[in-house]
């Protein structure tokens, strides 16, 4: 099938605009891979430092010339998506030594949880933790011993800090190892509407209790569509999972055979093989466009509109907002999950999953079908699918049609002919809006202007019985310079309530959203932020402001609206409690939003 017009010039463009640091980029990894194997360039002594504590592996590592595995892994028993991370490591060092080869833990990097932060101080460490994983990342291959590299990441920001990591160290072959979703529990609407009424007082904490410990109710990664499985299906249309490895529930069979055969496939790229695979060459310009492709195509999280350029820029790739749009308006909506439908990821999977989506999305010339991966060239090995036969992985060819077209529909009958995702554009900023869920009729909203400068404050103002027209909810001082970008999925519930009210609301905001929020238009990562001066300063309560996504403009209608000074904030309080103290250097030096929001790329 002949590429999409839309999706090559965007990906000539691309190319264009990144060839200078591209360029320089490849012209480093190539001289690091000229090096050779790792391990050759350290003494004796810091040989034996790496080899002390390795037991049985010691002489093979210390004499022999076969390939060594560093695993870099986000394990901790808090964290449902990454709990079951605890039994990855020896499944690897056995995998690995059946092979004849080695495999060590090289280090692990923090892993918080936005569901456990979500409307907490801690959720104003969330976006930097990105940050401060590849920083760990880097530090953990620092030690220069290792052929390929084994990532095991889930959620929000662990993969895009991995990401970071692994393309800082491109020379290096590397595979994304999953843990994947935990199994279906209390359908998402139902606890979502249990949100709405403790909202209201219709149900109090204990009710609003039991139905959050039956949505997440065991290891893996939570069942929405949020963040966390967008980042799995990113890893999968871009070339660093085995086929069909994302969304296989962790601790069965096939989980764990997967694991081994991506360590077996780690082992056969590196360079001491014959089909060395640097990272370096996967992510490619190609690989991010199927990446955005795919985000448009399943109506993924908002947050990889922040954490995909960052991601991009390590491996000298400069992607902007307009990529995004671009690509969203020749993508076909093909899948509804929570909270674009009611169906979870693992409903999703059953329908056909990534592996129709690919399929569809090739034979309609919307994806990168000449593309490296880890497993080989071409995309079209991961139309296939994985199933076990005598504890091995196998894969048969995936579905051809969808096993439930309320769920996952063929890209020539989606369920909307553009993608999840709209740039917005306009003199109150340059921002970004899901409208995957949200209904037509609410594409466009003009209403006056409620100004905040907290979650807390609109959620006050709820409770007081203050909204009672249509309004354009503005949260501002909620960007990353003023405190770290916190997510502001805390009003989703709020501002839905108003909604079902019959009013018309919207919400325009410097800061982020979840990737579990929908139904609401939200016009969010709104760059320059207010406390960089931007236009957001200036609003004032009572202005008409109007958020049209049909025609992706956001706009102040006040005639006086550009001559007026931006109000300023107090934001010491900012910068102390929760660890916020040790971030004060991230805040002073991070990124406009629009370009990723990052403090090290």
């Amino acid at each position: 099938m002949t590429l999409n017009q839309t999706i090559a010039d965007v990906t000539a463009r691309i190319e264009e605009r990144s060839s200078g640091m591209r360029a320089t980029y490849l012209d480093r990894m190539a001289r690091a891979a000229e090096e050779g194997p790792r391990r050759a360039h350290l003494t004796c002594g810091n040989q034996a430092h790496a080899y002390a504590a390795m037991g049985q592996d010691q002489d093979r590592l210390a004499t022999e010339r076969a390939p060594n595995i560093g695993i870099v892994s986000a394990y901790n028993d808090m964290l449902s998506s990454h709990q079951p991370f605890e039994r990855f490591p020896d499944l690897i060092r056995q995998a690995a030594r059946a092979q004849g080869a080695t495999a060590q833990v090289a280090g692990g990097v923090p892993a918080m949880c936005d569901g456990v932060t979500q409307g907490q101080v801690g959720m104003e460490l969330s976006l930097f933790s990105r940050d401060v994983i590849a920083l760990a990342a880097g530090i953990a291959l620092s030690h220069n011993t290792f052929d390929a590299a084994v990532y095991l990441g889930v959620c929000d920001k662990i993969v895009p800090g991995l990401i970071i990591a692994a393309a800082t160290f491109g020379y290096i072959p590397s595979v994304f190892l999953p843990a994947g979703p935990m199994p279906t529990g209390l359908p998402n609407d139902e606890k979502a509407k249990v949100r709405q009424m403790f909202a209201t007082g219709e149900v109090g904490r204990e009710e609003l209790m039991k139905a959050e410990m039956a949505s997440y109710h065991g290891p893996g990664t939570c069942t929405f569509y949020g963040t966390a499985n967008t980042n799995q299906m990113l890893m999968e249309v871009m070339g660093l999972h085995l086929p069909g490895a994302s969304f296989v529930n962790p601790n069965t069979p096939l989980r764990d055979a997967l694991t081994v055969a991506g360590t077996e496939r780690a082992l056969e790229i590196t360079a001491l093989g014959n089909d060395y695979r640097p990272v370096s060459e996967i992510l490619d310009a190609k690989a991010f466009v199927n990446g955005i492709v795919g985000l448009m195509a399943t109506g993924g999280s908002t947050n990889l509109v922040l954490h995909l350029p960052a991601m991009a820029r390590a491996a000298g790739i400069a992607l902007e907002v307009q990529d995004f749009d671009d690509i969203s308006s020749v993508t076909p909506l093909m899948a509804k999950v929570y909270p674009n439908g009611l169906a979870d990821v693992n409903h999703f999977h059953a329908a056909g999953g990534l592996q129709f989506m690919i399929g569809e999305l090739l034979d309609a010339g919307l994806l990168h079908e000449e593309v490296k991966t880890v497993i080989g060239d071409g995309l079209r090995p991961y139309t296939r699918e994985p199933e076990l036969k005598d504890d091995k992985v196998t894969w048969r060819d995936g579905p051809t049609q969808t096993h439930n077209d309320k769920v996952l529909r063929p890209a020539t009958d989606p369920f909307q002919t553009s993608g999840g995702l709209k740039q917005l554009k306009g003199n109150l900023g340059h921002g970004m809006i899901k409208v995957s869920a949200v209904a037509p009729e609410r594409h466009v909203i003009e209403a006056r202007a409620r100004v905040f400068q907290d979650q807390e404050a609109v959620k006050q103002a709820f409770k007081a019985g203050e909204f009672t027209e249509d309004t354009i909810v503005v949260v501002r001082f909620q960007g990353p310079k003023s405190n770290g970008m916190p997510e502001l999925h805390g009003l989703t519930p709020t501002l839905a309530v108003l909604q079902d009210r019959g009013l018309k609301v919207a919400l325009v905001t410097d800061g982020r959203m979840s990737g579990a929020s929908g139904k609401v238009p939200a016009a969010i990562h709104v760059s320059p932020e207010a406390a960089d001066g931007g236009p957001l300063a200036r609003v004032r309560d009572g202005d008409i402001l109007r958020l049209d996504a049909t025609q992706g403009t956001l706009e102040n209608l006040a005639s006086d609206f550009d001559g007026r000074e931006p109000v300023t904030a107090d934001l010491t309080g900012n910068g102390h409690g929760v660890g916020r103290e040790l971030f004060a250097a991230f805040r002073a030096n991070v990124g406009l939003a629009s370009n990723g929001a990052a403090v090290v790329v």
